[in-house]
């Protein structure tokens, strides 16, 4: 048995640890032995043990989660240090210590171990796939094997920098829209809840003939009162369970994929979000000396939606058998043309890389410059349906009293 202790030393010192005897009794007299002072001794539940331990890690991995940022400024770093021919263990000692992220941090000194015990180091990298990418570490080797480390880690800081930038973009674009709705939604919710039922008793108790927007409104208000509560958790669980599903079953999550790409003006946005990844991580494995099926097979894993990556694996198989991507591409809607035939010409031509980042920088600059009118959109379209909003709610409220103020 185990049991979980506080004593006090001979020196006077607090002590608390983990003592292993076959019994309580047994434990007292071996601590007593080491001449400890017991203050506390009782079994140890080392379930309950390890849930906290558990609890902690969670905490302490959500509060210094590593983020892209993190990896753009090591990659760039370690660039930098390889290039003044600092040695390759010493350079990630260096990082270790100005890291200011603690998990980053370990991870990194683990790196250096393993490559100081000699591991080369995109293997190294390997052990860490949460933190280093599949296209990372496979970049990385390929720099190893051409002896040009630092100019792949400079190419690879820039572009997950390119990438991060563009889902920031995404994000941010999506932020503004969301709070404004959000806080709409919560004070009418207040508003149904609280302040139309008092409104309610007075409109109700003057016996006239109430307008069709405010018997709605009433009607809305009294649903919300008694069977809101109802609905928000039927609405909780259901975000819950396809969150999850889409999560754990592929089928879910490639018909959300579809979906997306299916949905109206964003639909055509992501699918040119999709293919500028897809051109800017083909041709920066392909230029830098990855097999094309290589390429395709880690590509398939980078670009972040089931649908591109099944039509990507297929091009992959396709190409083991010795025929060409574009010929795969030309089957599938969500692949536009323009791309098919660009591809179609990099492979006649022998100058796919090339095509292809020209593809990445085209698509890109669309993306871009779409974002930038739909954030320029936002604001005018949000304050029309807030105005439509506020207009209706005002007057299902202030038409019946002004009514019945004139009918005084």
């Amino acid at each position: 048995m185990k049991f979980q202790y506080t004593a006090r030393t001979k020196e006077g010192k607090l002590e608390s640890d983990i003592a292993e005897a076959p019994s309580l009794e047994a434990a007292i007299s071996m601590l007593q032995n080491q001449q400890l002072v017991i203050i506390e001794i009782k079994p140890f539940i080392e379930a309950a043990y390890l849930n906290l331990n558990i609890l902690t890690k969670q905490i302490n991995n959500l509060l210094n989660r590593i983020k892209s940022e993190d990896i753009v400024l090591f990659s760039k770093q370690l660039a930098i240090l390889i290039q003044a021919k600092v040695p390759l263990v010493q350079s990630l000692r260096v990082l270790t210590k100005q890291t200011r992220n603690p998990n980053f941090a370990g991870i990194i000194n683990a790196v250096a171990n393993d490559v100081d015990a000699g591991m080369i180091f995109s293997r190294a990298l390997s052990k860490y796939p949460r933190v280093f990418s599949n296209f990372f570490i496979q970049m990385t080797r390929s720099g190893e094997i051409s002896g040009r480390l630092e100019e792949t880690l400079t190419y690879l800081s820039d572009y997950i920098n390119k990438q991060y930038l563009l889902n920031s973009k995404v994000k941010g674009a999506m932020i503004y829209p969301a709070f404004i709705l959000g806080a709409f939604v919560i004070v009418g919710v207040v508003m149904l809840i609280f302040v139309i039922p008092n409104i309610t008793l007075i409109l109700v108790e003057s016996g006239q003939k109430l307008p069709l927007v405010t018997r709605i409104l009433i009607g809305t208000s009294d649903f919300t009162k008694k069977w809101g509560w109802i609905v928000f958790i039927i609405l909780g669980a259901m975000i819950y369970f396809i969150r999850a599903s889409i999560k754990k079953s592929p089928e879910w999550r490639y018909a959300y994929d579809g979906l997306k790409l299916r949905f109206p003006i964003f639909g055509e946005l992501l699918k040119k979000i999709y293919l500028a990844r897809f051109s800017e991580t083909l041709s920066t494995l392909s230029s830098a000396g990855i097999a094309i099926s290589q390429s395709l097979e880690i590509t398939a894993d980078v670009v972040g939606n089931s649908v591109y990556k099944r039509i990507i694996l297929e091009a992959d198989e396709a190409v083991r058998k010795g025929s060409n991507i574009s010929m795969v591409f030309a089957r599938y809607p969500e692949i536009l043309p323009m791309v098919t035939q660009m591809i179609s010409i990099g492979e006649q031509t022998g100058k796919l890389d090339s095509i292809l980042k020209q593809i990445s920088a085209f698509f890109t600059e669309e993306v871009n410059r779409a974002f930038d009118n739909i954030v320029n959109l936002i604001e005018p379209i949000l304050i029309v349906v807030l105005g439509v909003g506020v207009g209706i709610l005002v007057a299902a409220i202030l038409l019946p009293i002004y009514n019945l103020v004139n009918a005084f």
